[in-house]
């Protein structure tokens, strides 16, 4: 009862920023509960240090942030609340959340940023997989506890899957960290 009440009392918090639709805050904070998602954006808030609490800020409010597209149907080259394609969910969970522009393509975001072990993969991170028979045909961004978020494929939403599941673990292509100093200088050049 603790555990719900201090992941409620975190939802709440940052909740403002979360959901682009405030109605569904009670149904997305029983989801991210049930899902076990909640416990790793608590525990991605309770780091230590001024870099490791603005990173795990940026994290958080990323994650969260995604959250709020749950049910977003998929749409092919789609960046907006009208759907998403699974690249296009991710670069506009970055632009709309740190103000960060990745491409709008898995393998170009996987080129374009930093690559790290399995182990390694905190929320927030993005996890590759192999779905069309080559590598990094498929993105999503890592919630923690094993399970990310993504826009799946075309009849789909965007949902929280485990990756864990044969399915998924069986076309992982590998974990990447985006480096928001650099790609903010990339983003910064691009307005220029």
């Amino acid at each position: 009862m603790l555990k719900y009440l201090i992941s409620l009392s975190f939802l709440c918090v940052l909740g403002a920023n979360a959901a682009p639709n405030h109605a569904a805050h009670d149904d997305l904070d029983l989801l991210l509960i049930q899902r076990g998602v909640v416990r790793a954006v608590v525990d991605v808030g309770q780091k230590v240090g001024a870099v490791g609490q603005t990173v795990s800020t940026q994290a958080s409010d990323l994650v969260v942030n995604a959250m709020g597209y749950l049910g977003t149907p998929y749409r092919r080259g789609g960046t907006g609340q009208q759907g998403f394609d699974c690249s296009g969910f991710v670069q506009a969970m970055y632009e709309n959340t740190l103000g960060l522009v990745l491409p709008h393509n898995a393998k170009a975001q996987a080129a374009s940023t930093e690559k790290i072990d399995k182990t390694e993969l905190q929320p927030g991170d993005l996890v590759f997989f192999n779905t069309l028979r080559r590598a990094f045909s498929h993105v999503g961004i890592y919630v923690g506890e094993g399970k990310f978020i993504h826009s799946p494929r075309s009849g789909g939403q965007v949902r929280i899957e485990d990756m864990r599941d044969s399915y998924w673990a069986k076309r992982f292509n590998g974990a990447r960290r985006v480096n928001t100093e650099s790609t903010q200088a990339v983003s910064d050049a691009s307005l220029r």
